[in-house]
């Protein structure tokens, strides 16, 4: 049986997400602007159609690195805790079951999609403003926007604007989550047993092994089709569109 291995350090945790976070971020913007324009109760050609479709770019670049480096450094810690912890590991002289492994990466990265909130529910505001066109299409103008309405509605205003949707991001966030990382830990322990016993991969031995890419594929699209309602709702709300 495949021991499991040790978790990366603090470092390699957060420089290994803000990485992860940027390349995918940015690589995937496009479609992440025509999902938004699709979703505007404004139309998708009064929104800017297929022009323009990296604006808002600034902030996904500015949030992306904090925000999947505080998602890992906070899933690998918690889940450290977790499974080190007296009083939530089993008593159980077998040592952990997949239950419990399962129940501790459910618990680990709800933590971290809920620290990585703080800092993506600002970004995504003022991105899907900018990818609307709105404010000319700028992100830096969208936030000058937000930020210039401590006058009339004072800090707690702007607090509350820039976190509009936090809740809902959170209800879609934490059941993407609980869904994806389990299978993902669950697919590498088994590529890691099947590495003991067979003496190789499914793939073979290379450095980028594909049965990552494919299993990471295949759960982000299983909890992807289950958050896509909640994901919905939130754009709307974020964007402030309204129906005239």
């Amino acid at each position: 049986m495949a021991t499991t291995p040790a978790p990366p350090p603090f470092q390699t945790a957060l420089l290994a997400g803000a990485l992860a976070g940027t390349t995918v971020d940015l690589s995937l913007f496009p479609l992440d602007t025509l999902k938004t324009r699709l979703q505007s109760s404004a139309g998708f050609f009064a929104s800017g159609g297929f022009r323009g479709i990296y604006r808002g770019v600034g902030s996904a670049v500015v949030g992306s690195a904090p925000g999947a480096a505080f998602f890992f450094c906070t899933y690998e810690a918690s889940k450290s805790f977790l499974a080190s912890s007296p009083t939530f590991s089993p008593s159980s002289h077998h040592g952990s079951t997949p239950q419990h492994q399962a129940l501790t990466h459910m618990l680990a990265a709800s933590a971290g999609e809920i620290a990585a909130c703080a800092v993506r529910v600002p970004t995504e505001v003022v991105k899907q403003r900018a990818q609307a066109g709105q404010h000319g299409g700028s992100s830096l103008r969208s936030l000058r926007h937000i930020l210039g309405q401590r006058g009339s509605v004072g800090v707690v205003g702007v607090w509350r604007e820039l976190y509009r949707g936090w809740g809902i991001t959170v209800m879609r966030e934490v059941p993407f989550t609980i869904l994806q990382f389990p299978l993902w830990e669950a697919l590498k322990g088994w590529g890691r047993e099947r590495k003991v016993r067979v003496g190789r991969g499914l793939f073979g031995d290379v450095s980028v092994h594909p049965v990552h890419v494919v299993g990471g594929g295949g759960v982000g699209v299983v909890g992807g089709r289950s958050a896509r309602p909640s994901r919905r709702c939130m754009g709307v709300y974020r964007a402030g569109w309204r129906r005239r």
